[in-house]
């Protein structure tokens, strides 16, 4: 017997919770996301947070959490080798990765690479380093608005992002370009995690911003996923956001991109008003692009209070037999030095009207709990290869 028909896995992206013993191996000892910015800001409004334990979880500033908390909470390590997206996500749903990501943080992609590319996609490459997104384009924006070149800018993570203007260089074929760069980087010297689209608009400095279509191209994943033996077992897998993008679309009934993290939200809560038997899986992207990335404190906490106000929303609309898991894929602590993610924790918080109470549970050494707790609970076999071991009867 299923103790849940629904499960609700909700992945706010970057709020990790303290460093990870291993951090340091990293560069990221003493990160701390969610600490760190309770440190600044003192005190953040949060109730529904604050009711399924996250401050109980992890007190900071002047916030010590709640009597007598209605979810189960935790931290959980990355046992995976990498602090990325893809890795994050994967291994919640059951994949262990060994080997990181190619990274070309320190010299751009290689010569052979920029010129195959250039050569297929009909465009000058210009940028080809390691910058923040919103600094590249308004800094080479008009260059590539009249020279039709193509600006290729990386990160500290395993990915190549590739800028158009949406007026000049026309959504479809920049989305056509970075198919062109997601085949020439499966080879295995140029193997990066995720090419994306940036598309942005405006004529001139100052006037530049990126928009909502953004488009990930990802790898597949290494094996199959707990998303993959939900959907074989017939039950619905939908995905709202990125999760399309991070999943290659593997193991998905369903899914919906999502304009903001607000949007998200709100795709989720709709998705709850509906009569389906499965997993609504959900990233919610802006606390890691928006403000962790550029190390805004601010703009991350006020993030974080508005997702609590639809949480609320989310919280009232849950049916007796739904279960809401809400964790993190990795830190991104905006008061670190760098841009980069940050090697950390992630939260597991877990509310059903019909838990017996909240408390807390013993850390647990990997994200798959999730993916395994899921499986349990849909009476699914775990697929041949994937990790983790089920959660399920603590959630009862």
């Amino acid at each position: 017997m299923k103790a849940y028909q629904r499960v609700f896995v909700i992945v706010l992206d970057s709020l990790g919770v303290g460093a990870l013993p291993d951090a340091d191996k990293f560069g990221d000892a003493g990160a701390d996301t969610f600490g760190h910015i309770l440190e600044r800001m003192g005190s953040i409004a949060i109730p529904n947070l604050e009711k399924l334990g996250l401050t109980n979880l992890h007190p900071a500033g002047e916030m010590r959490g709640v009597d007598h908390p209605l979810g189960r909470y935790m931290r959980m390590k990355e046992a995976s080798n990498g602090k990325d997206t893809m890795t994050g996500h994967w291994e919640i749903m059951g994949l262990l990765t060994t080997a990181p990501f190619k990274t070309f943080t320190e010299t751009g992609f290689p010569e052979d690479l920029i010129r195959e590319l250039e050569k297929r996609c009909g465009k000058r490459v210009i940028g080809n380093r390691a910058e923040s997104g919103t600094k590249i384009i308004e800094e080479l924006g008009e260059e590539e608005i009249n020279t039709g070149a193509m600006i290729v800018y990386t990160s500290a993570d395993s990915v190549m992002q590739i800028c158009g203007n949406e007026e000049t260089f026309d959504l479809a074929n920049l989305y056509r370009c970075c198919e062109i760069a997601r085949e020439i980087t499966m080879k295995e010297e140029w193997r990066v995690g995720r090419v994306i689209a940036r598309p942005y608009v405006g004529k001139k400095k100052g006037e530049f911003r990126r928009t909502a279509n953004r488009r990930d191209y990802s790898l597949k994943p290494t094996g199959p996923t707990v998303l993959d033996a939900l959907k074989d077992g017939g039950y619905d897998v939908i995905g709202v956001g990125k999760i399309h993008d991070i999943f290659s679309g593997e193991g998905l009934t369903k899914w919906v991109h999502s304009e903001s993290s607000v949007n998200g939200m709100e795709q989720t809560i709709a998705f709850a008003q509906e009569d389906f038997k499965g997993l609504c899986f959900t990233n919610l992207v802006d606390f890691d692009a928006l403000w962790g990335h550029r190390r805004d404190v601010s703009g991350y906490a006020k993030e974080i209070e508005k997702f609590d106000e639809n949480l609320g929303v989310l919280l009232e609309q849950m049916r007796p037999d739904d279960l809401v898991i809400l964790t993190a894929d990795h830190g991104n602590d905006p008061t670190y030095s760098g841009t980069d993610h940050t090697r950390e924790y992630a939260p597991f918080l877990a509310y059903s009207k019909q838990m017996a109470g909240g408390g807390a549970l013993k850390d647990a050494d990997t994200f798959a709990v999730i993916g395994a707790t899921l499986a349990d609970n849909f009476e699914v076999p775990m697929p041949e290869g994937t990790i983790g071991t089920s959660l399920l009867d603590q959630l009862i």
